[in-house]
């Protein structure tokens, strides 16, 4: 047998990586692995497999075009290992954490925080959520698929923390409606299709079965027609859209919205310092026959957008708002975007921006609350009564807990044990069978939290899609590393300096 000949530097580098990786196994708990450990002993000695061929070559091109291959594979990779275990990017997408986060920034995501997951679907390609773009095809392979497994991080989810998931209601989704899932959209559209009922005449049990009508009404119309909806996706936890919220509910507590007040086993939740609500303000200099000037109505003739040239400065100038206390909140065109009635806007609010303009009676009659939501509430299969600014009370599943199963509290907790927790449910003759046995309590496999947005009347959080499972959670987001106002020119003020490199955490 040949004696395998290797210069010490080389033995040096050989242990150093094989240490490195080992450490890195011993943190996934998964020996799986090793199977790499005799590439990674051939790459430093006995180099039988020939890795850098292309070196030897007397091609120039070769040697070129490979070395570009070489190092884009190997930074595909390293990205690849990056985002799963360590950090990823997050841009904010829309106004439902405003004014905490702003649209437009991006953020540094720590999945160590949490303890990074174990990959569902590990054949996917970097940098991709869930489709590829121009081929608008899956960027991932449903096979192998990989159960649910997080490694050990620095901490858990706390109360009040910004976190990234993936979207819950996200598991089955309408290909051309995406921002709601299928279990949002498909009840609304089965119930407009079906004969009115009076659900308050009905049984509990007749009242779930009218609503599961209703969902497999709706479903089968989405079905038939894919011009307007698309086909129906459905897609693993890790490669649902990434969301990010504030979790005011921890596993096990009992959280109940009072007159917009978070209370959490009775004692009130404190509020974010930014939060912010919707309300009607009357503006003296805005008259809705002048709103032309800045707005256009969309070409599908549904809703308005900004006139081309347009910027926000036009916007507070018309309605009067003065320089002084513009920085005092954050409004933007959707916000904007409707005629007003009678010189009233709709806009959002903090309590700081509230007061600032109630202050100046030379620009503001009056400001008033808003009437809350009422529609599209969780659970959407059961007569609550509940609204956005009262909701609840609703107790969190918390792993290892146990509830008493009943046909009134089987809507808010359906989700979790069904989809959530993969085991089939049914109900006949006034009982609950989950895997085809009865069942009067349910023991729940997970952890789950409640998020929702800063921007209370402006956020689709869990009081529209309810829990979010342990295996959803991605990461903490720790700093903003850039932040770019889509509503202003790169010589303009797009760019907001003053926000980069700013530490969540401090964002209260």
């Amino acid at each position: 047998m040949k004696k395998i000949e290797a210069p010490r530097k080389q033995w040096t580098k050989f242990g150093i990586v094989l240490a490195l990786y080992l450490i890195f196994l011993l943190w996934l708990r998964s020996w799986l692995g090793l199977i790499v450990v005799p590439f990674i002993f051939d790459a430093y000695i006995t180099k039988f497999i020939p890795w850098t061929w292309w070196k030897q070559s007397k091609s120039k091109t070769v040697q070129t075009v490979m070395g570009w291959v070489d190092a884009i594979v190997f930074a595909l990779v390293a990205v690849y290992f990056v985002n799963l275990y360590f950090f990823q990017n997050y841009v904010i997408p829309s106004s439902s954490l405003e004014k905490s986060l702003l649209v437009g920034d991006y953020l540094f995501v720590s999945k160590m925080s949490y303890g990074a997951r174990i990959p569902q679907t590990p054949l996917h390609l970097p940098l991709t959520q869930h489709t590829l773009p121009v081929l608008n095809c899956k960027s991932y392979l449903d096979f192998p698929h990989w159960e649910y497994k997080r490694v050990a991080g620095l901490g858990k989810v706390k109360l009040n923390d910004i976190v990234v998931f993936n979207f819950p209601a996200g598991d089955s989704v309408a290909a051309k409606a995406q921002a709601e899932g299928l279990y949002q959209i498909a009840y609304p559209i089965g119930q407009s299709l079906s004969q009115p009922i009076d659900l308050s005449k009905l049984s509990q049990e007749q009242q779930l079965q009218a609503f599961d009508f209703y969902y497999q009404t709706g479903v089968q119309y989405i079905k038939d027609h894919p011009e307007n909806f698309g086909e129906i996706l459905s897609r693993p936890v890790d490669r649902r859209e990434n969301y990010v919220k504030r979790c005011v509910g921890l596993p096990g507590q009992t959280l109940q919205i009072k007159d917009r007040i978070i209370y959490l086993d009775g004692q009130p939740n404190k509020e974010p310092d930014n939060v912010q609500y919707q309300y009607d303000v009357k503006f003296k200099r805005c008259r809705p026959e002048m709103w032309t000037s800045l707005f256009q109505v969309n070409k599908t003739g549904n809703g308005y957008t900004l006139q081309a040239g347009r910027k926000m400065a036009d916007i507070t100038a018309y309605i009067g708002i003065p320089e002084e206390i513009i920085n005092e909140f954050n409004i933007s065109a959707d916000d904007m975007a409707a005629p007003p009635s009678d010189g009233v806007i709709r806009m959002p609010l903090t309590e700081g921006a509230k007061n600032a303009l109630l202050a100046r009676k030379d620009v503001v009659e009056w400001i008033a609350n808003i009437s809350d939501n009422m529609t599209g509430l969780y659970p959407i299969n059961k007569q609550t009564g509940w609204t956005t600014d009262n909701y609840g009370p609703v107790w969190i599943p918390k792993k290892g807990e146990s509830i008493r199963l009943t046909l009134d509290n089987l809507p808010i907790y359906e989700r979790p044990i069904r989809n959530y927790e993969g085991n089939s449910l049914a109900v006949k003759d006034g009982k609950i069978y989950i895997n085809g046995k009865e069942a009067t309590e349910y023991t729940f496999k997970m952890d789950y939290y409640w998020m929702m947005g800063d921007n209370r009347h402006n956020s689709a959080d869990s009081r529209f899609w309810g829990f979010v499972p342990e295996d959803h959670i991605v990461g903490k987001p720790i700093f903003i590393w850039l932040s770019l106002d889509q509503d202003r020119g790169w010589l303009d003020g797009r760019i907001r300096w003053n926000r980069l490199f700013r530490f969540v955490d401090s964002i209260k």
